[in-house]
């Protein structure tokens, strides 16, 4: 799908988008990153409120939290424990190995199914994932206002901006920021299963919008599980070729991210249906006063136990 991309309009100051002056004036619209897209999208709330907003760009549109209106149950974070650090796995696409989404214009999204700026959603069982932040180190209030990065890959087992062929898509990647009570809810897909890895969906979270500039600030690195019960009837459907078998060859116990415990503050909690879709829940407890011991990306397919292989044409990851 061709998207028009939004052209700056010359100032005195330097260039500028819909009267705001560009964060990297040598770079597009699209390039400008999160933090732009907040303040646009925050300069045009404040215009809905008196009726003079009009329709934004094509290229911007999915800064605008979208989502399902459909609810979904509380999280099941064991309480008083903050969530495990885990590694970001090689293909993070957060600029520790190279590629970097966020910098992105339209990052900030809710609904993750198509690459962005396009219109042409992956294939997959719907799912809506909600995570709630909590900031332990505040007294286990809601964390309002941080950013959550959250990405995984498809049905076929492949990650956008990594895998063959699909390395100038960026699908099933978005940032929300967390509203009042520290919730912020992702539309997606059920991602598929490959060789030494339950089914997982990857999340950073950064104490702010403007911290996404570097993957150093974020203060939590994490993975939410899926449970069996639920894989396993969606991994009938042909779209997820595959993945009934490469799950039958794992557990959490074996699995090597959930396998310290488990998954028993990772895992998520799901209601639903194949034909309906699913809604998937997660508390994440942080605490800003430790140091954040997960995060950093191995190098993409750089071996390891089991030497994992998705199902489709995706890549291995052996570690993440």
């Amino acid at each position: 799908m061709t998207t028009r991309i939004p052209e700056p309009t010359p100032t005195a100051e330097g260039p500028a988008y819909e009267g705001r002056l560009l964060d990297r004036p040598d770079e597009e619209v699209v390039d400008q990153g999160a933090s732009f897209d907040m303040r646009t999208l925050m300069s045009r709330r404040a215009l809905l409120g008196t009726g003079l907003a009009g329709f934004g760009s094509v290229a911007l549109a999915a800064c605008a939290a979208g989502g399902s209106d459909t609810s979904t149950p509380s999280g099941t974070a064991a309480s008083g424990s903050e969530i495990p650090d885990e590694t970001a796995g090689p293909y993070p696409a957060d600029g520790s190995n190279g590629p970097d989404v966020l910098t992105r214009s339209g990052i900030l999204r809710s609904d993750l199914r198509s690459s962005i700026g396009a219109d042409d959603p992956v294939d997959g069982v719907p799912l809506d994932v909600t995570f709630t932040v909590i900031d332990m180190a505040g007294g286990d209030v809601p964390f309002a206002g941080a950013a959550v990065y959250a990405w995984h890959c498809d049905a076929q087992g492949r990650y956008s901006m990594y895998s063959d062929g699909v390395e100038d898509e960026t699908w099933l990647r978005g940032v929300q920021i967390a509203d009042a009570d520290g919730t912020v809810t992702f539309t997606s897909i059920i991602p598929g299963c490959y060789t030494g890895r339950w089914t997982h969906i990857h999340l950073e979270v950064y104490p702010d919008v403007d911290s996404l500039t570097d993957a150093a600030n974020a203060i939590a690195t994490s993975q939410m599980a899926l449970p069996e019960d639920v894989l396993a009837a969606v991994y009938e459907l042909s779209a997820y070729d595959g993945s009934s078998r490469n799950l039958s060859g794992i557990t959490l116990a074996s699995d090597n991210v959930f396998g310290d415990d488990g998954a028993a503050s990772q895992m998520a909690a799901m209601t639903g249906a194949i034909d309906a879709g699913y809604t998937a829940a997660l508390d994440v407890r942080v605490d800003t006063t430790t140091e954040p011991s997960g995060g950093g990306a191995p190098p993409a397919n750089g071996g390891g136990p089991g030497g994992e292989s998705p199902p489709g044409d995706g890549p291995t990851e052996p570690s993440s």
